[in-house]
């Protein structure tokens, strides 16, 4: 009896955590960033954020990327799987590709009121700038 209450008592916190992984989570436009595409603006984007620092959803074109910055990483997002709500959107980390995409020359760095977050697309493809805006604590804005 002992030995089935504790297994539950583990089984519960996992059963939550992938329930959280699996619903859509409400990702808010972040205001004020610049988006620079090879130095270019695009036409057509849109920088989202949610309640965890440092992980954004940009949108480009008909693309979605996740970008962990911290771990210096982006992913390509099916964009099936992205709906737009009004300014926002809904995705869910659940269908976040296993494998990052290949984004070598990433820098992450300050620049007064914003962060600025630079990367290639591949070994010899497109570079995709970020410009975030920063609170004065220098934490991230959003």
């Amino acid at each position: 009896m002992l030995a089935v209450l504790s297994s539950a008592i583990c089984v519960l916190p996992l059963q939550a955590r992938s329930q959280l992984a699996e619903r859509k989570l409400l990702w808010k436009s972040v205001a004020f960033a610049i988006v620079k595409f090879n130095d270019q603006a695009p036409k057509s984007w849109n920088i989202y954020h949610t309640e965890k620092k440092g992980i954004l959803l940009v949108h480009l074109w008909k693309r979605y990327l996740l970008l962990d910055v911290k771990e210096q990483e982006a992913y390509e997002i099916n964009p099936q799987t992205v709906k737009p709500r009004g300014e926002d959107v809904e995705w869910s980390l659940a269908d976040k590709p296993d494998q990052p995409l290949e984004t070598p020359e990433w820098k992450t760095r300050d620049i007064g009121s914003m962060q600025l977050v630079r990367f290639r697309l591949g070994k010899d493809g497109h570079v995709l700038e970020l410009e975030v805006p920063l609170l004065i604590n220098g934490k991230p804005a959003y």
